[in-house]
């Protein structure tokens, strides 16, 4: 009997080594409050898949890949993931707080729960307003955040694989190359957004949330601050709550809010018509305050192209008379925002 058992032992240590790796990833999981009913993952032009989610959120399916960083999408929320042939991983979030909500578990969830700290570490510590800081200041937190992401890379390594390490050493040390640049462009486009100052502004009459259309022009005799965001720009939504609280705060003053989406269907496979109802939703779920419209054209409205936006979210101010007060106003997490309104005269 025990020679049998011996033997059965053997047998399975030889089956289990001559069992193939896979040569796939199985991704399954949850989502709570599932705002879409697929996944869409995606790299750049090389790799994309899209995943059914069932009617109780949950979701699963095996994907071919090459070992690498790729972006998944629910609806008008991103994150991102790392994958390699083998891994068996299970993710589960809840569209309500998104990135907060982000887990992992099975094969390859070491590597990407680091993704998900690192990604909420990176919002914590950078603050839009070190655009506003004086060169040197700027220079000397850039090198503060530069060393906080390798204390956070070398806590973790042992968690990466070596192409993951190598990303995120790359990563790194493109950072302060790349957010210098930022920087400089942002004084430059500070230089040219002077030009706009006191001249009258573009004009809109967009589409509004709540029925009919609103102008610009409508709303002469009040300072009109204006937020150009859309429903899939992280950076964007982050602004809502201090914009929220802002419109609360000013609620009594000569100040009148308005938010113009440019959602054109990023998001929603190009459906225009799926990302105006995406925007709808968004501004219910949030409970947005002041005035909510949608540019009839997306990026390419007169509004927008008037006033060269590229990137978002992007501030305007403009005065009682319908001209440029700031072509790149401070945005609503920035102390400088309260400082310049509070400073304006008759609001």
């Amino acid at each position: 009997m025990k020679k049998l058992l011996l033997c059965l032992s053997v047998f399975a240590i030889v089956a289990c080594k001559d069992e193939a790796p896979k040569d796939y990833v199985t991704l399954s999981g949850k989502i709570e409050n599932k705002s879409s009913d697929s996944l869409f993952i995606y790299q750049g032009r090389t790799f994309s898949k899209t995943i059914k989610v069932n009617e109780d959120g949950t979701f699963t399916d095996t994907l071919k890949v090459a070992p690498g960083m790729y972006g998944v999408y629910d609806g008008n929320e991103s994150t991102s993931l790392y994958l390699k042939n083998g891994y068996d991983l299970n993710l589960t979030l809840n569209t309500k707080e998104f990135d907060e909500s982000i887990k992992f578990s099975g094969e390859g969830a070491e590597a990407n729960n680091y993704l998900v700290e690192k990604a909420l570490m990176q919002e914590n510590l950078i603050e839009p307003s070190i655009f506003d800081l004086e060169e040197a200041d700027f220079n000397a937190k850039v090198v503060e955040l530069e060393n906080e992401m390798n204390t956070f890379l070398d806590k973790n390594a042992t968690a990466l694989d070596s192409t993951l390490l190598a990303n995120e050493k790359m990563q790194i040390s493109q950072f302060k190359p790349g957010i210098t640049g930022a920087y400089k462009q942002q004084q430059a486009r500070a230089a040219q957004f002077a030009s706009y100052i006191g001249k009258p502004s573009p004009n809109f009459d967009f589409e509004n949330v709540k029925g009919g259309k609103t102008a610009l022009t409508d709303l002469k005799g009040k300072y009109v601050y204006i937020d150009v965001w859309a429903t899939w720009c992280g950076p964007c939504i982050r602004e809502i709550p201090d914009l929220k609280k802002l419109e609360k705060d000013f609620h009594d003053k000569n100040i009148q809010f308005v938010s113009v989406s440019v959602d054109d269907g990023r998001g929603f496979k190009g459906d225009v018509a799926a990302a105006k109802e995406g925007w709808k939703k968004m501004i219910a779920e949030k409970e947005l305050g002041g005035i909510q419209v949608i540019s009839d054209n997306g990026w390419k409205s007169d509004f927008v192209q008037g006033f060269k936006i590229n990137g978002i979210p992007r501030f305007i101010l403009i005065d009682p008379a319908g001209n440029v007060v700031n072509a790149d106003a401070p945005r609503p997490s920035s102390p400088k925002l309260r400082e310049v309104l509070n400073n304006l005269e008759n609001i």
